[in-house]
């Protein structure tokens, strides 16, 4: 009877996701087409941190359960995810065009996050100090990317286009019904709802998992790296498939990468400073893995200027990879 409730939920929490996504996406893409900012910054941003919410939530809450394996491996897991399977479908599904602001900036700082979480994790454990750290870098990053911003904003009189070039940005198509003319209130209103589906639907989801996983004998480990991970980067998944069917790549290459810079920033920062952890040696693979996959995802990126279909399954076949072993082990 509790595998049957379980699978209902899971069923449920996948439902709230795609709404959720839905309403999360037109919103902050409507917002930032009347208010000119790119779609770029949008998703590296708002969307970035709404989607990272159930990571910062389940991560938290397992390692004040003493659960670090499960923790810090959705941090890992999570990234590997984002990268792997969610970039590499977003390639797949949509070849896109890759900003100067995107390689030269953003994919940096996603790289050096990664080394540096790396770096962080080579003893098997993570302290508040190196915690207190992390979030600091979290918050330099978020401040040069302000900065950028209201520099770029002032240099093209206050308008950006989707790709940070300097070009105003017309609202999305509207759905079927919805007029074009913007309102703010309304769009902030969908904004709101959709990362509060998002949220609770990743939480319901991942509850469900955890319970199915554990049912059947999985350990902690393999938990928190694949079904969990799975489970809180669904949003980033969603969110991003939606934002390509509707031609806002900025937002989903964005939301990638942005969350990617949450995670292995804020969340295994945050983490560390409420409750210092110690994991499973198996994090040596994880973190092996994610720095083969950045460094991939980075070089993919820079490589002219564009993410091809092929290179998009290169990417899911390492992502996946992982999870595979991860299990296998």
């Amino acid at each position: 009877m509790v595998l049957v409730v379980d699978a209902v939920l899971l069923a449920v929490g996948v439902l709230a996701l795609w709404i959720g996504a839905r309403l999360l996406v037109t919103g902050a893409s409507r917002l930032a087409g009347a208010a000119g900012v790119s779609a770029l910054v949008v998703g590296l941003t708002v969307v970035a941190f709404g989607t990272s919410a159930p990571e910062f939530a389940v991560s938290l809450e397992a390692a004040f359960a003493g659960q670090g394996d499960v923790s810090i491996g959705n941090v890992v897991g999570s990234n590997l995810f984002n990268l792997g399977v969610i970039l590499g479908l977003v390639g797949i599904l949509s070849p896109f065009r890759v900003t100067e602001t995107l390689v030269r900036r953003d994919a940096l700082a996603m790289a050096t996050a990664t080394a540096v979480a790396a770096l962080v994790l080579l003893n098997g454990a993570v302290s508040r100090l190196e915690g207190a750290i992390l979030l600091a870098l979290l918050g330099g990053y978020l401040g040069a990317l302000g900065i950028a911003i209201r520099t770029a904003s002032r240099a093209d009189g206050g308008r950006l286009d989707a790709a940070g070039d300097g070009v105003t940005v017309p609202p999305l198509a509207p759905d079927e019904g919805v007029p074009r003319e913007i309102q703010p209130t309304l769009e902030g209103g969908r904004v709101l709802v959709g990362l509060l589906l998002v949220i609770g639907g990743g939480r319901v989801l991942i509850d469900s998992a955890v319970g199915l996983a554990l049912a059947v004998g999985i350990s902690e480990w393999a938990v928190g790296a694949t079904i969990v991970a799975t489970g809180t980067s669904l949003p980033e998944l969603v969110t991003s498939v939606v934002a390509v069917r509707r031609g806002d790549v900025g937002i989903a290459a964005g939301n990638v990468v942005g969350s990617n810079v949450f995670n292995a920033l804020g969340v295994l920062g945050l983490v560390a400073v409420v409750q210092p952890t110690a994991v499973d040696p198996a994090v040596f693979l994880g973190i092996a893995w994610l720095c083969v996959l950045t460094a991939f995802a980075t070089v993919v990126l820079a490589t002219g200027r564009r993410l091809t279909r092929l290179e998009g399954l290169g990417l899911v076949a390492l992502g996946a990879g992982y999870w595979v072993v991860s299990v296998a082990l």
